[in-house]
């Protein structure tokens, strides 16, 4: 059986938020549902690229990324600038979205795929870093991709 999708799990776990009165839950499961119907508004505007394209799964994960990068820098900020309030919602609401990504490859299986695309086109960065982050893009942070593919081309 397949596991249901990222928006049929936030209207659900939406209701449950309500339910239980967990405003932060709520928050975060209201601002990703948010992206989301802001790239299907995107997708039906004629001047967009992917005009008329269906938002795929990948689509959607693609939208939970950039908003938990976004909390992420929300978070830096909040730290720096000493705001215990904001730092607490924010880490609470990046814990609950951080929850609709799939599960992330270990740095091992990143090396191993690396290592795939190496023996393919050679230990030149300029061309192993593109196919790496096109391969592993949704199924591994970008910056762990980039130290990987680093290692393997020095």
């Amino acid at each position: 059986m397949t596991p249901p999708s990222i928006v049929v799990r936030l209207g659900e776990e939406m209701k449950d938020a309500m339910r239980a009165r967990d405003e932060r839950r709520l928050s975060a499961i209201r601002m990703l549902r948010s992206a989301i119907r802001n790239l299907e508004i995107s997708r039906s505007d004629r001047k967009d690229p992917k005009y008329g394209q269906p938002v795929t799964e990948a689509d959607i994960v693609a939208v939970v990324q950039k908003e938990i990068t976004q909390k992420r820098e929300t978070i830096h900020f909040a730290t720096v600038g000493k705001r215990v309030e904001l730092l607490e919602k924010e880490q609470a609401e990046l814990a609950t979205m951080e929850q609709y990504l799939p599960a992330m490859l270990s740095r091992e299986e990143v090396r191993s795929a690396i290592d795939v695309i190496v023996t393919e086109v050679g230990r030149d960065f300029k061309k192993v870093m593109p196919l790496a982050a096109q391969a592993l893009r949704g199924k591994a942070d970008g910056k762990l991709v980039n130290e990987v593919v680093r290692e393997a081309t020095a």
